[in-house]
């Protein structure tokens, strides 16, 4: 399988402190890489930087052979993005933050209109279409947000901390979807704080520490890097 996200020796600074050091790996088609580390072991500022919202000071990032810095434009319509937190538009409904997607992505409308059906329900949404964020809960523009992201067709899929503020219900469809997506030939990336998701869900691991990557590999040597470390 041929590299779909390709990251080389990426430093990241904030406030002029070094946060992340020389940081390089690769992601291939069909693969769900998970990003690992004790909190403040630099996986959100990692996450960031790949999706362009955190400027990095040295190396280069690729999706699909589109440079972050010299093909922007074509290096964003290859992503799709979950939050943590979700990052959803006051004045827009529920339904008008999928069409923004869909519009974004030229998704054709067949497509689009499964894909709303088939998510609302696995999400327990359908009633909600109308609705604004505020009157949503958290759990709820979480879900709203997932959605989004799951409604394009694209190379790489990033996701920090995919199953928080979720059931366990959609958390359980969500996994499904992600598993369904790789088999359809996307590339995923995810942090988690949930090490059993990494057995479950993940082919390959990157691990953080302070900063740098501290070890990478098959899922099974990171199960053997915790069996030592207890």
């Amino acid at each position: 399988m041929g590299v779909v996200l390709d990251v080389k020796n990426c430093s990241v600074d904030i406030q002029k402190e070094r946060i992340l050091r020389d940081i390089s790996f690769h992601v291939k088609k069909s693969e769900i890489m998970a990003l690992v580390g004790h909190n403040g072991a630099g996986k959100s500022t990692l996450m960031k930087t790949m999706i362009g919202s955190r400027e990095k000071i040295t190396g280069t990032l690729s999706i699909a052979g589109n440079d972050q810095e010299k093909q922007y434009k074509a290096y964003k319509r290859n992503f799709t993005y979950i939050p943590e937190e979700p990052l959803l538009f006051n004045e827009l409904t529920v339904y008008h933050h999928f069409k923004l997607y869909q519009k974004s992505y030229s998704v054709h409308e067949g497509v689009f209109d499964s894909r709303v059906k088939t998510y609302t329900e696995g999400f327990e949404l359908k009633d909600k279409l109308d609705e604004y964020p505020e009157a949503l809960s958290k759990g709820m523009r979480q879900k709203v947000q997932t959605i989004c992201a799951l409604i394009p067709d694209v190379p790489v899929l990033f996701i920090d901390e995919p199953f928080m503020g979720l059931d366990v219900y959609a958390g359980r469809f969500l996994e499904e979807e992600l598993v369904r997506k790789k088999v359809q030939g996307a590339s995923i990336v995810l942090t988690t704080h949930q090490l059993e998701k990494v057995s479950e869900l993940a082919d390959r691991y990157v691990m953080l520490v302070e900063g740098k990557v501290s070890s990478s590999g098959d899922v099974s040597e990171f199960h053997e890097l915790e069996r030592r470390s207890t």
